[in-house]
């Protein structure tokens, strides 16, 4: 007899989560909010490690190809000083496959594949507890039941009430987001500033972060401390209102620096939130929660590595388990929570740093990451 299984969210933990069940020939609905997958941007590079988002994709049978789309030498991190000094500048070896670079929307499609997606299918609520199973709820008024309901919809989960009260706190650091286009040919000074990865200066409780992607496409991110609503007297949508401020923010900062802001052609602002470090449940028979809807944690290259690999060990323990679903579902919780615990504290612990009062913690981190 087959579960009936449904994930909702069609992130890399859904996806992930999906994708190995399906190679296991067990069904699974994908439950998607969005209703197309281009629906929205698909965001930035990813850094996947070799034994989290790499071995998830290898129980997907996905690790070739993703080898064959990855970018080795987006491996490579080069930390300025404010004034434009080259600090530090860390390139992989040819043959370095700890953590290669691979776009959202790459990924996305490669974890797609075949799965056939119920795009436009939003979730309010699922209850579980009920004689046929777990009642999912939608956006349209339709209901429909299932044996187990994984929630893989992000930060702001529907499905997390039904089995945690706590909800994302913010955690005093914000980040705005811009773009640089054709970098190679636009701005090729940035582009060589930029190098083949990722380029950061750190200031005082302020960083800028640049992020190559494929196709001369590059991220520009300006993290700083500030309170959640800095932005009140500023509209977010004027864009030179948004790069004035930043620049404001940056002000003292080596001009070749401040041109990672000044050349952005769009700004979104992206403030951390983050769950508590030590967030469990008590075990909800039919209900279950993966990547940041379980453990948001600070963006430092975790969350989606984690998200995967959970994705990928839940499928994999219902798929091949002798059939006691509840069963393997508290056994992945458990292994979930201490794990995801242990990384939530070192990504805290790494936010701190990065974005401090003294820029000296930051460069001692990356000399405790990638020492030379």
């Amino acid at each position: 007899m087959r579960h009936r299984i449904a994930v909702v969210g069609s992130g890399p933990a859904g996806l992930t989560f999906a994708r190995v069940l399906r190679r296991h020939d067990h069904p699974v609905a994908v439950l998607e909010r969005d209703r197309a997958p281009d629906s929205r941007p698909p965001g930035g590079t990813l850094d996947l490690h070799d034994g989290l988002g790499q071995l998830a994709l290898d129980k997907a049978g996905l690790l070739a190809e993703f080898q064959a789309l990855s970018r080795r030498e987006g491996q490579a991190m080069r930390i300025l000083d404010t004034d434009g000094t080259v600090l530090r500048d860390w390139r992989p070896s040819p043959d370095d496959q700890a953590n290669p670079e691979i776009d959202r929307g790459q990924l996305r499609d490669l974890l797609l594949g075949p799965l056939d997606v119920r795009w436009g299918q939003g979730v309010t609520r699922v209850v579980p507890g009920t004689r046929d199973g777990v009642v999912v709820h939608f956006a349209d008024g339709r209901q429909e039941t299932f044996d187990l309901v994984v929630g893989a919809d992000g930060a702001w989960s529907r499905i997390r009430p039904a089995v945690s009260s706590v909800t994302p706190h913010y955690t005093g650091v914000t980040s705005v987001e811009t773009s640089l286009d054709e970098v190679d040919t636009r701005h090729p000074d940035l582009a060589r500033l930029i190098g083949d990865g990722s380029v950061a200066a750190y200031g005082a409780n302020r960083s800028l972060v640049a992020q190559r992607n494929s196709g001369g496409h590059v991220k520009v991110y300006a993290k700083f401390r500030a309170p959640v609503d800095w932005h009140r007297n500023l509209d977010l949508a004027d864009v030179g209102a948004v790069r004035s401020s930043l620049l404001g923010l940056f002000d003292g900062w080596g001009a070749r620096v401040l041109d990672l802001v000044r050349h952005g052609t769009a700004f979104v602002h992206r403030p951390f939130y983050v769950l508590p470090v030590s967030h469990t449940w008590t075990h909800v028979p039919g209900v279950t929660l993966l990547g940041d809807a379980a453990h948001l944690m600070p963006p430092l290259g975790v969350g989606a590595n984690l998200a995967m690999l959970e994705g990928a060990e839940l499928a994999e323990s219902i798929a091949t388990g002798p059939g006691d679903l509840d069963g393997a579902v508290r056994a992945f919780e458990e292994q979930m929570w201490a794990r995801a615990g242990k990384w939530a504290q070192i990504t805290m612990d790494g936010l701190e740093r990065l974005v401090s009062p003294d820029p000296a913690e930051a460069l001692a981190l990356f000399d405790q990451v990638q020492p030379s």
